[in-house]
């Protein structure tokens, strides 16, 4: 007879909820039907690593936003953390759309202006990836909803992220991972 604890029970559950989020990320509906989205699931050490990346950019930001210090606690008393990120250039440059939501007149255009590195992410983003990666969070969170995973999407953490280059993204929002008794990411000072 095995006895599993509810410790070693809901640990494993997280993780495997952690993987099906970013498979419902991968087969979550593309723009142009391509996909360019990038996932990647962090635990254990990894964990204060990422916290302590969102300290120090809550040091380096230009305006004092005290929600880094906030969120790198919340990395801490989670679980998991799903990084979810895409590149900022458009898809299929050969048949561009031309849309001009990026604020340049074609998709050419966009290219030939470069990468800008912002505070936190590298723009300007063609709006078709933009538009995949909220499809991508959107579709995991509901998943991790489903599962009774608790969770918040965080731009904090994506921001520090990106800093730690864990993820080949210009673009980047993190999603922790708890179950608790009570979701700690919100009701938070």
């Amino acid at each position: 007879m095995a006895i599993l604890t509810s410790e070693k029970m809901e640990k494993d559950a997280l993780e495997m909820g952690a993987s099906m989020m970013a498979l419902s990320a991968r087969t979550a509906p593309k723009t142009r039907g391509i996909d360019s989205v990038k996932t990647l699931i962090l635990t254990g050490k990894d964990l204060e690593q990422l916290a302590l990346a969102m300290e120090k950019k809550f040091k380096e930001k230009s305006t004092e936003l005290s929600t880094f210090k906030r969120d790198a606690d919340n990395v801490r008393n989670s679980s998991a953390v799903l990084l979810i990120g895409v590149l900022r250039d458009p898809k299929r440059i050969e048949l561009p759309f031309n849309c001009g939501a990026c604020g340049y007149k074609s998709c050419k255009n966009l290219l030939a202006a470069g990468k800008r590195e912002g505070e936190d992410f590298t723009g300007p983003i063609c709006i078709f990836q933009a538009i995949d990666l909220g499809i991508a969070l959107g579709s995991a969170v509901k998943l991790a909803g489903e599962l009774n995973i608790d969770n918040r999407m965080m731009y904090t953490i994506g921001a520090a992220a990106k800093k730690l280059r864990l993820l080949d993204s210009d673009l980047i929002i993190g999603i922790p991972l708890s179950v608790t008794g009570k979701n700690p990411y919100f009701d938070r000072p």
